[in-house]
């Protein structure tokens, strides 16, 4: 009978066949009998594959079992120069036999063989886990937005959420849950108005939103002032006026007063004269301009309709 390779069909039989003829190239053509005496010389064998079995293996005559595969790729991948990872090479080629069997989804890798591999491709070629990863990324179709990228402790695993999100596909269909998954990702979720998924405290956030507020104020009192010289003046007395402020907010107010050196830079706070003044004396014309800066909307959007302010000077009507 001629070893005259066959021309195996078209498709995952195919793969395979060239694959584990460019393995057995790749470790110097060994005879296939002595691939079978090495097979059987190993004590962790899958196989006790002939040497008819390595042959019609390798020359596509008949589809192998995974056994035989697993036991012809770990032998002749330590036979190369260099050798070969034995269990990366038996990775590789895991989907290719599944192929052979089960068609387009044999190829995939399940997500643990994901998990432990990766998408592949480091030979430059697409595999059909990175076109998956492509297309399943919702990064793809809309903005994801920010406040779902805190850093955080999970309520619950992985495996729960996934076993809950199977439930609701059962009940309501994928089109209507894969929908709603990308309307809360783009920033309309439970809780999303405290600016942080429901049930979820985040102090560095809460830092954040403050620092966010702060500078905001600052733009609008600098707005003001450019066309309300007196306003500082003013805000002032309206402060000294106001019986509903905080006691403790006051009495923070009067020890910062007793600072002459502090004064001394507020008093002379004007647009112009902002950037040289300290920031404790931004803070001191911040309370005594605003007496309530509130979130009132999600992380990301304008600064004027995240948060609403209070002045206790009210701005004048436009004329």
């Amino acid at each position: 009978m001629s070893d005259a390779n066959p021309s195996p069909s078209a498709g995952p039989q195919q793969e395979l066949v060239k694959a584990l003829q460019e393995l057995h190239r790749a470790a110097g053509l060994l005879a296939f009998r002595k691939v079978s005496v090495q097979i059987r010389k190993r004590d962790d064998r899958l196989s006790e594959a002939s040497h008819e079995s390595v042959r019609s293996a390798l020359k596509g005559i008949r589809m192998p079992r995974w056994e035989t595969v697993h036991d012809i790729v770990v032998v002749l991948a330590g036979l190369c120069s260099p050798p070969r990872d034995e269990e990366t090479e038996t990775a590789r080629f895991l989907p290719l036999w599944r192929a052979t069997r089960e068609g387009e989804s044999g190829a995939m890798k399940s997500f643990q063989e994901l998990l432990n591999s990766g998408w592949g491709g480091e030979d430059g070629k697409w595999t059909p886990e990175l076109v998956m990863g492509t297309l399943l990324n919702p990064f793809n179709a809309i903005q994801i937005d920010p406040s779902l990228a805190a850093p955080h402790d999970p309520l619950i695993s992985e495996d729960d959420w996934v076993r809950l999100v199977q439930k609701e596909i059962e009940e309501r269909g994928a089109e209507h849950v894969l929908r709603v998954m990308l309307h809360m990702l783009k920033g309309d979720y439970v809780g999303a108005e405290e600016g942080a998924p429901y049930g979820y405290h985040d102090a560095d956030r809460e830092a954040m939103d403050a620092y966010a507020a702060f500078r905001y104020g600052c733009e609008e009192i600098l707005r003001r002032l450019r066309t309300e010289p007196n306003l500082l003046a003013e805000s002032i007395r309206a402060m000294r006026a106001d019986r509903t402020m905080d006691r403790d907010d006051r009495a923070e107010m009067l020890e910062s007063e007793s600072d002459m050196s502090l004064m001394r830079e507020v008093m002379i706070v004007t647009p112009d004269t902002w950037d040289e003044v300290s920031e404790e004396a931004h803070h001191m014309v911040f309370g005594y301009l605003i007496k309530q800066i509130s979130p009132v909307g999600r992380t990301g959007l304008p600064d004027e309709e995240r948060f609403r302010i209070t002045w206790r000077v009210p701005e004048p009507s436009a004329a």
